[in-house]
């Protein structure tokens, strides 16, 4: 099984995963801090050690404002995978985005004006506004600040048991 290591920022926030070899490289180097390891381990004539699962840079990184992606599947994440409309949960392949203010009239492709919405509403709200149509969001579209945990967008199966202290909060 391929094992993989989260890179943290020196201010402790995630920023990506990397493969174990590179965060043995990275360790070797001296460039980052082991907080947390695999009990597998890797040994050359001279040294043994155990493979980093949680690897922090040493030096200070800059701040980046963090903003949440604008996508399809970060849309179904915000919403929970809820029709707006029905409040059904779906399946991602039943599910649709609509525009609280429609295309038609000018609405703007924002996390403030999309929700996610099942096939049967999205077509019965069609191109109306939602006055029009007599359907309103369950909740007001807003971008997040944040989205839920989810493996895949690590590119990851699974999260390793290692990383969820340092993904608490960021999450």
């Amino acid at each position: 099984m391929e094992k993989y290591a989260l890179l943290l920022s020196s201010w402790y926030r995630p920023l990506r995963v990397v493969r174990w070899q590179v965060a043995v490289k990275l360790v070797y180097e001296e460039r980052v801090e082991t907080l947390a390891s695999y009990d597998e381990t890797i040994s050359s004539p001279s040294v043994t050690w155990r493979i980093p699962a949680v690897i922090r840079h040493v030096r200070k990184t800059p701040r980046r404002s963090h903003r949440v992606t604008f996508s399809r599947a970060n849309v179904y994440l915000r919403d929970g995978h809820q029709c707006q409309y029905c409040g059904k949960v779906f399946t991602p392949s039943e599910l649709t985005l609509d525009h609280v203010v429609p295309r038609s009239q000018g609405g703007p492709r924002t996390w403030e004006n999309i929700v996610t919405a099942c096939r049967p509403c999205n077509g019965q709200k069609a191109n109306l506004s939602c006055d029009d149509a007599g359907m309103f969001p369950k909740k007001q579209p807003r971008l997040p600040d944040s989205l839920p945990l989810v493996p895949r967008r690590f590119g990851v199966p699974a999260i390793p048991i290692q990383w969820l202290p340092f993904l608490e909060g960021w999450a």
